[in-house]
């Protein structure tokens, strides 16, 4: 869909239109990985929808020193990084390394405290499903893309409520589908701006959800 009207009620909204179009992944060997935390809520109609099992991948972004809110790059719980090499070139190494370690010890924080002990379900031979409630630049979903594909899925699919056009057609070429509910012409610069209800999802909330599978 690319109409630019299209606007969800909630993150529950937003995970069922989405499930409606993977639809022919009913019953099928494939598993739903959630970007936490707002993906969360999305992933969870999606999974309960098409039966299959829900799990995470946790990645913690990398924000400019001078300008948290500005993303350097992305990095995964094993250390696998995407980043900006020309911003990286103009930041202190050694605090680049010490924010590295930061944010993987967060994200390792992150998966005890939302699954426990429990293990990590392998993509591997599956279609793994990697789900957010939307994307600006995407380097958050392509880090957790990149650590899906170590793990040599059947298939990935990138599904999202909404997508700027551009990175959309960056990871219709990075993954083997790519799936929004809107692709508006227009990107207005906020994820939020599309949902009429775009509260914080907490801690305790993907936990909640995350029990209730």
């Amino acid at each position: 869909m690319d109409r630019d009207d299209i606007r969800f009620r909630d993150r529950v909204d937003a995970g069922r239109r989405l499930a409606a179009l993977l639809a022919k992944y009913k019953n099928q060997n494939a598993v739903v990985y959630a970007l936490p935390r707002g993906g969360v809520p999305v992933a969870k109609e999606i999974a309960r929808k098409l039966h299959c099992p829900l799990d995470l991948v946790i990645i913690r972004k990398i924000g400019h020193p001078g300008n948290p809110e500005y993303a350097l790059g992305a990095i995964a719980e094993d250390g696998l990084l995407v980043v900006d090499e020309e911003d990286l070139a103009r930041v202190d190494p050694k605090w680049f390394e010490a924010e590295k370690e930061k944010q993987i010890h967060e994200a390792i924080r992150r998966r005890k405290l939302y699954l426990g002990g429990r293990e990590p379900i392998s993509a591997t031979g599956k279609i793994a499903i990697v789900v957010d409630d939307g994307i600006a630049t995407g380097s958050t979903m392509l880090a957790a893309v990149k650590k899906i594909k170590q793990e040599k899925p059947e298939k990935i699919v990138v599904a999202v409520a909404v997508s700027p056009k551009e990175t959309a057609q960056r990871f219709a070429e990075e993954v083997d589908e790519f799936v929004a509910v809107t692709i508006p012409e227009i990107f207005w610069g906020a994820i939020g701006y599309y949902y009429d209800d775009f509260s914080q999802v907490s801690d305790e909330g993907v936990i909640a959800l995350l029990k209730t599978q």
